[in-house]
């Protein structure tokens, strides 16, 4: 709109005030137009409207005194305002040459399958689109691949650390210690296991004194719990920390697992383990003031419970350890508590 305006009308217009008024008329039609835009800014120099701006280069071009005339603009800004209206004279609409860009779905569906198979080319995941409807080159394919980070195809096909511990993932467990203050300033020790593929949790017990008979009794207890399992774990991470002593993993080992001791001073090591016991005190110890070991242990039961039945997980696709994928869809939502409301899990009543 304008730029028809100013191809149309400022040629129109700067011609009727050539003939139409005169020197001295031009010359008072700016000086009030000045007073007006002076008035209405209440002293501020800065002219913002686009008519107002048209107004003074209409008339003022036209003046042999424009010096004389026009006072609250300098030269420059007039002259700043007749390049502007040049610029959007010549100025045209811009035109992306070449193809249309693929739709966001279809991206995130390439970036999906590269993701998930790194060993793929642009041709198989060409073909594979093609079986899905989906028509689209392999230079495109590599064009949306490359944009959003992967590295060209050459080098794609490597396999990362992730990817590769994945495959064994449901044949790892870790294990490790935290700390919980009781209201009476009384510091017990919680020991917990993890698997890592299922993010099952188990709280294998609490005490103040996590002593050699005692660690190596909870040992036990796990240890005859994965007698029964129909998957059984082949390696143990834990940390280099005095409490898990020789008998501890004697337990494992002679249940055929390979202790895996981390680093010194490596928390990242055992990052499961770690985020775990964020998750406990975030989530729950942080907002309760234990007041004994009775309590401690009930309100670590409740929250395991939690954990593996109503809590989903990221690192698992939003998935729950014991609870199948996909529930009803269609029915009255409930909400179940855990610890007076603490905790809640939301679900649909089955019809």
């Amino acid at each position: 709109m304008i730029r028809f305006m100013v191809l149309i009308f400022y040629p129109l217009c700067l011609a009727v005030i050539s003939y139409v008024f005169g020197e001295r008329d031009r010359e008072i039609i700016v000086l009030r137009q000045q007073i007006l835009i002076l008035k209405r800014q209440l002293g501020r120099k800065t002219i913002t409207i686009a008519p107002e701006r048209a107004a003074m280069l209409l008339f003022g071009c036209r003046l042999a005194h424009l010096s004389q005339a026009i006072l609250i603009v300098q030269p420059e800004t007039l002259l700043g305002w007749h390049r502007k209206l040049v610029r959007r004279r010549w100025t045209y609409a811009n035109q992306n040459p070449g193809r249309p860009k693929k739709s966001k779905e279809i991206s995130n569906l390439i970036i999906r399958l590269a993701k998930e198979n790194p060993v793929w080319g642009y041709g198989k995941i060409q073909g594979e689109l093609k079986k899905l409807g989906i028509s689209i080159s392999q230079t495109t394919i590599g064009r949306i691949l490359i944009r959003n980070g992967f590295p060209a195809r050459p080098y794609r096909a490597g396999a990362s650390w992730r990817n590769f511990l994945g495959q064994y993932k449901d044949f790892i467990w870790s294990c490790d210690f935290f700390t919980v203050e009781t209201a009476f300033l009384a510091r017990f020790y919680v020991l917990f296991f993890l698997e890592i593929g299922s993010r099952r949790l188990h709280i294998a017990g609490c005490t103040t004194n996590p002593g050699k008979f005692w660690v190596t009794q909870q040992s036990r207890n796990i240890a005859w719990n994965i007698q029964g399992m129909t998957i059984k774990p082949r390696f143990l991470i834990h940390d280099r920390d005095d409490k898990f002593v020789r008998s501890f993993d004697g337990v494992f080992e002679s249940e055929g697992l390979e202790i895996i001791k981390t680093p010194y001073r490596a928390p990242n090591a055992n990052a499961y383990s770690e985020r775990v016991i964020r998750s406990i005190r975030e989530e729950c110890l942080d907002r309760i003031i234990i007041l004994n070991e009775k309590h401690l242990k009930f309100v670590l039961k409740q929250y395991e419970k939690y954990y593996n039945e109503a809590r989903p997980h990221q690192g698992i696709d939003q998935c729950i350890p014991n609870t199948p994928p996909s529930g009803p869809v269609t029915g009255q939502i409930k909400k179940r508590a855990y610890l007076a409301g603490l905790l809640n899990d939301y679900y649909r009543e089955a019809a």
